[in-house]
């Protein structure tokens, strides 16, 4: 071939390739069942996202819920303003009100002196599994207002949790949701942990001291046994024996109801066990310590939240009510991304899912009236598109969907997703080290999934702040300051409030 003719043909090749790099869309041309993918020119001059800074991301969520060491209450009184209006980590509370968690606070603080346990259910998909975000929580919590111990805990665990070790012999398994591999009952008594375990002759759960690097001091005291059951036969008989007590046998007569019987130790025990004769349905064991606040893990692998309506009405009333729950947390969304993802109309499908919450929501309202509810939405999951690894699709409309959603049904709303630092995060806490995230991209590491759940308690734990702050101002001046323009001078502030002198009790920055 002549030189000529070459150049040609090689410039006759760049001017092809130029023109498909320049009129090549971006997201790819969909091509028999395919989607082929060429580097193109609006991909190459979009602008390009910066790789999020973890570090940093945490640096500044951490300081957002320190308030300035001031002995001053109006100093104090602004933080909590600002905090209430612009803190992007804060709790989003329905119509902004500040009150929104003051009934629970109120029980939560009596709860220890009147020697009573309120609990707090934590539902979530995988990213809580082994107890990793929620058992951040309980020690924080239990901290603040007493109490014990891992807390509520299945009859027959299949994933094996950070804060106790269990057992469970002679005793079948029945769950609302799960793989092929799980067993379905005839009907939907599957109690609060949407599992429950038959017992039919004989059985027997035991349980032990965890002794895992990863579990909290609190988790590891044990002083109070529980047995959540129904459907009991007549002279069911369930029999504690552990360390610290002599074997106790509790005796029941025929029931349909749920039923809850509770042992009360001498101190704390090592390890334990609770042998069964008789039929029933076993919904949970309580282990827990002194009184104050629980933190119950309930972690359902693969749910997208909208399984509760399966499980029947009257024994979950019965069971929240037996138990004293008065907060309820749902953490939910990632699930359902590959169908939100994948579909042609992203948008349509939230709105669709957005429905499904709706009940879920109102029924959890109708099952648990004395129950407040939080719903955390999903962490930021990566995926790779053209060999770039980013954001999965839909998931921003996702999140800001969920929380308008909540919000409108009076349910208080964490943003996980912003909190970790919204799109490209995930990416960057797999990169971290150590590592807070999975090289799947979707699942925090034991130390990433702590560092998210001590936020939590940390977000929480403020708003309890600000309700012992109030406690010594005047309601309506309460109203007055947080209603104030932030930018307004801070001497005519003064002024106009008059609030006095001010020497906080307690510490924001633990």
């Amino acid at each position: 071939m002549k030189p000529r003719r070459t150049l040609f043909f090689i410039l006759a090749v760049m001017i092809l390739l130029g023109t498909a790099w320049y009129f090549f869309p971006a997201e790819g041309l969909a091509i028999g069942g395919m989607n082929l993918h060429f580097p193109s020119y609006a991909e190459d001059t979009s602008p390009k996202a910066e790789d999020v800074d973890v570090d940093a991301v945490l640096s500044k969520v951490n300081k957002s819920f320190e308030m300035s060491c001031s002995d001053n209450l109006l100093d104090s009184m602004r933080f909590f303003r600002d905090y209430l209006k612009e803190n992007p980590n804060r709790i989003y509370l329905p119509n902004d009100d500040y009150t929104f968690f003051d009934t629970l606070f109120a029980q939560l603080e009596q709860a220890g002196p009147q020697g009573k346990t309120y609990r707090i259910m934590y539902y979530g998909d995988s990213q809580i599994e082994m107890d990793r975000m929620s058992s951040v929580l309980r020690q924080k919590l239990q901290e603040f207002f007493g109490g014990s111990g891992p807390n509520m805990i299945p009859a027959i665990q299949p994933v094996p949790t950070i804060s106790v070790v269990q057992r469970a012999s002679d005793l079948v398994r029945y769950t609302v949701y799960g793989d092929a591999t799980t067993r379905r009952a005839p009907h939907n008594r599957y109690g609060v942990m949407s599992q429950f375990s038959q017992v039919t002759g004989n059985g027997s759960i035991s349980f032990t001291k965890t002794n895992h690097s990863g579990a909290f001091d609190k988790a590891k005291e044990i002083s109070t046994v529980s047995l959540l059951l129904g459907r009991n036969s007549k002279g069911f008989t369930a029999t504690l024996k552990c360390d610290t007590l002599q074997p106790q046998p509790k005796v029941l007569a025929a029931s349909d109801s749920v039923t809850l019987i509770t042992w009360e130790l001498p101190a704390n025990v090592k390890r334990g066990s609770i042998d069964m004769k008789g039929n029933a349905e076993i919904y949970a064991v309580l282990l827990d310590g002194e009184p104050g606040v629980a933190i119950d893990n309930v972690a359902l692998r693969g749910c997208t939240g909208t399984i509760f309506t399966r499980i029947n009405e009257e024994t979950l009333r019965q069971s929240f009510e037996l138990l004293g729950t008065r907060l309820i947390i749902m953490q939910f969304g990632g699930n359902r991304m590959p169908g939100i993802s994948s579909s042609k109309s992203i948008n349509k499908s939230i709105n669709s899912y957005m429905v499904e919450l709706e009940k879920q929501i109102n029924y959890m309202k109708r099952v648990a009236p004395k129950a407040t509810l939080l719903f955390i939405g999903p962490a930021d999951m990566g995926k790779s598109y053209n060999g770039k690894m980013g954001t999965w699709k839909g998931l921003p409309e996702l999140n800001d969907s969920l929380r308008v959603m909540a919000l409108r049904n009076e349910v208080a709303y964490w943003d996980m997703f912003h909190v970790m630092g919204g799109e490209g995060s995930m990416a960057q806490w797999v990169k971290h080290r150590p590592a807070l995230a999975g090289p799947d991209y979707v699942h925090f590491t034991l130390a990433g999934a702590q560092e998210i759940g001590s936020d939590l308690a940390k977000s929480f734990t403020t708003y309890y702040d600000f309700y012992k702050l109030r406690q010594r101002v005047p309601s309506e001046k309460v109203i007055e300051f947080v209603n104030l323009d932030p930018e307004e001078d801070s001497i005519r502030t003064s002024r106009r409030i008059k609030l006095p002198f001010y020497n906080p009790p307690f510490s924001l920055s633990n």
